[in-house]
């Protein structure tokens, strides 16, 4: 198993678990908490296959990442009452699937001979997009949407990625490069409260 698939699957269960949480505090039964942790984890990267026009998608070719899905879910709706003391843990976890699935997204689009806006899009979808969803589902401002530092460091590590590959550097230097960026601007805004500015009032 290489390094990034198993990142990928790690991203994959952090994801699962944050859907399942987000339908466990909206007190949802177990069916919607399967559905939120599910969504979560594989919509991003289902909704860019669609649009690249790689069907069947990822998930459907390769059901791994369901069943790690649907069993990440089912153990947050079981012992959710412990599930507070790793809950901030979590965020660490899920920034490291950020990093590990706006490489993933990009890199595909790229391999599609997709332009610049097109691969930072396809890579950022694959990384928020299911996270829009689940918020959507449960009710709330999706995140990337609110003040946090969470799109941005995806669009600056797509970016990083599409330029190394348009500079000709190796692959591997360019994917780590791009993960370490996205996961360390995640986890210094996560650890300082960081945020994008708002409007000001008149």
């Amino acid at each position: 198993m290489n390094l990034l698939y198993a990142f990928d699957l790690l991203g994959t269960a952090a994801f699962a678990a944050s859907g399942a949480w987000a339908g466990i505090r909206r007190q949802m039964d177990l069916l919607g908490v399967l559905v939120l942790g599910v969504v979560t984890a594989i919509g991003g990267g289902t909704l860019r296959d669609i649009l690249l026009g790689d069907t069947p998608p990822f998930c459907l070719q390769n059901d791994t990442y369901l069943y790690l899905s649907i069993v990440v879910a089912v153990v947050v709706f079981i012992f959710h009452r412990h599930f507070e003391h790793i809950a901030h843990p979590l965020l660490y976890l899920d920034a490291i699937g950020l990093g590990t699935f706006v490489v993933i997204g990009t890199q595909k689009a790229i391999y599609f001979g997709s332009s610049f806006i097109v691969a930072v899009t396809m890579g950022v979808m694959t990384a928020t997009a299911g996270g829009v969803i689940r918020d959507m589902l449960s009710n709330r401002v999706p995140l990337i949407l609110r003040r946090e530092i969470y799109a941005s460091p995806c669009i600056a590590g797509s970016a990083l990625l599409y330029a190394g590959h348009m500079l000709g550097l190796n692959y591997a230097i360019s994917a780590i490069a791009a993960v370490a960026l996205v996961v360390v601007v995640r986890i210094l805004a996560i650890r300082h409260n960081w945020a994008l500015p708002r409007a000001k009032k008149n």
